[in-house]
């Protein structure tokens, strides 16, 4: 009886090429749906065994991390965002890409292609080769796409334990940057504070100016006692004033903190925030991070430098993104001083919806002319940006680009998110898209930045925080 199933496949008539066509078609298909079957029925049987228990890990290893993607999804993401497991996982799709193409080869080789009809021989060839590729060669795409996510890992994110919400928020300093070979030191041209609710994603989003004076510095802050009204906003370059009282160096604005920190000189600031570089930070940002603490009330947990000028090689990665442009605004351009005119414009971006591509995008986020607002407008244009490209990154979009995205991702970002957060904030991330986020601007009427009322501020966030936390019968 087994002899009678076998022989069709192990033992088939040689002679009989109908009979040889069809067992060629039957061994190509079936060694594509369960790797392994061809040798086991027509092979050798060893090597169809190892491809049944590698394909049978592989399945079951999909089912779990499915289940589990379900059930635990942050245990689940943070698992697959540690760098030794995308390893193990790099290395066993490269095997299993070397296990395809050998049983592929070795089923062609099960065929007898010699005696399958001649209007077979081709296809079949050709059918069993693209049914050997195709697989290897996915799994081979997709080892170095992990190989790259994790490389993009370790080049961004340090290596420390998971950090708890504050309050039941989680607090990132967002700075926008726009270097340039004019600009002397780091002065974000856009400072906001991303404030996410840590049971549903739900987030606010504090916009203040960077030209905002006088800010608080926290208790226990080293600059408390520094600045005890507040950061100073006068230019001096005297740091004692009759044996008593500091004088800042820079503007006093909030965005010069960095610069006042690690430019100056000032041997008030040696020793402060000493272990910030060993934490993936720097001093200048974490005096930022106090003041912004101090300013909103709000203690901020990390912080997330973007490079404006890497937006471009981003956005082209990405396909463009799609902006509702409100105002006519220049590209280049700069205001004559005996004139008064706007002179040198290279192209103008026109209101109404743009698709955008990097350098189009690029300029609606740093454009200084054109906007009655002035700086207002444009802190407000740099936020829309930063929300299109991330509603521009979707699962889809980032896979077609996957490599290009990581490539611009690397140039993009400074941070020190440690790596154990990233699977939390990825599901955060995903748990954010079926809400709007609130924002809160620090800007006029509200607020004045040259005389902030700080109670004001404090209860504007208040209420920001209040409309994006769930409401009292979904957090009971």
């Amino acid at each position: 009886m087994t002899l009678d199933l076998e022989r069709p496949l192990r033992h088939p008539d040689l002679v009989s090429e109908p009979l040889m066509s069809k067992r060629a078609r039957w061994l190509v298909i079936l060694g594509f749906i369960l790797p392994g079957t061809a040798q086991v029925v027509a092979g050798n049987r060893r090597l169809g065994r190892f491809g049944l228990i590698a394909t049978a890990i592989l399945v079951v290893g999909v089912i779990i991390a499915g289940v589990s993607l379900v059930l635990a999804r942050t245990a689940t993401l943070t698992f697959f965002t540690n760098s030794i497991v995308l390893l193990v996982v790099q290395w066993l799709l490269f095997i299993y890409a070397v296990i395809w193409v050998v049983l592929g080869i070795d089923t062609l080789r099960l065929t007898k292609l010699v005696r399958v009809q001649r209007g077979w021989r081709v296809p079949v060839a050709m059918l069993s080769v693209l049914l050997t590729i195709v697989p290897a060669a996915g799994a081979a795409w997709a080892g170095n796409a992990v190989g790259a996510g994790r490389g993009l890992i370790g080049d961004l994110f340090r290596s420390a334990p998971a950090v708890a919400p504050v309050d039941g928020r989680y607090n990132i300093l967002l700075l926008g940057t726009d270097a340039g070979s004019d600009r002397e030191g780091l002065r974000p041209d856009s400072i906001s504070l991303v404030s996410i609710d840590a049971e549903t994603g739900q987030s606010m989003i504090v916009g203040l100016p960077r030209e905002l004076k006088d800010t608080p510095f926290p208790e226990g802050s080293p600059l408390a006692p520094v600045y005890p009204e507040g950061y100073c906003d006068e230019v001096n370059n005297y740091e004692i004033v009759d044996g008593g009282g500091y004088y800042c160096f820079t503007t006093g604005n909030l965005n010069s903190l960095v610069t006042e920190l690690e430019d100056s000189g000032s041997p008030s600031y040696d020793g402060m925030y000493a272990d910030a570089v060993s934490q993936g930070s720097s001093p200048g940002i974490e005096a930022t991070k106090d003041a912004v603490s101090g300013a909103t009330g709000l203690e901020v947990q990390f912080y997330v430098l973007v490079n404006m000028d890497a937006f471009e090689s981003l956005i082209d990665a990405l396909g463009g993104i799609t902006i509702n442009v409100q105002e006519r605004l220049p590209i280049g351009g700069q205001v004559d001083e005996m004139t008064g005119e706007l002179v040198g414009v290279e192209g103008w971006i026109e209101p109404g919806e743009q698709q955008m591509d990097g350098f189009t995008a690029l300029w609606y986020a740093r454009s200084r002319y054109g906007s009655a607002d002035g700086d207002y407008a444009r802190m407000q244009r740099q936020r829309e940006l930063q929300s299109a490209i991330l509603a521009q990154m979707n699962p889809q979009n980032v896979l077609a680009r996957f490599q290009e995205v990581l490539s611009a991702g690397s140039q993009l970002v400074d941070t020190d998110i440690p790596d154990s957060m990233l699977g939390r904030f990825v599901d955060l991330a995903a748990d954010a898209r079926g809400y709007e986020p609130v924002n809160v601007e620090l800007v006029p009427p509200a607020i004045d930045p040259e005389a902030p009322d700080w109670a004001t501020v404090q209860q504007l966030i208040a209420d920001g925080i209040a409309a994006s936390s769930p409401a009292e019968e979904e957090a009971g």
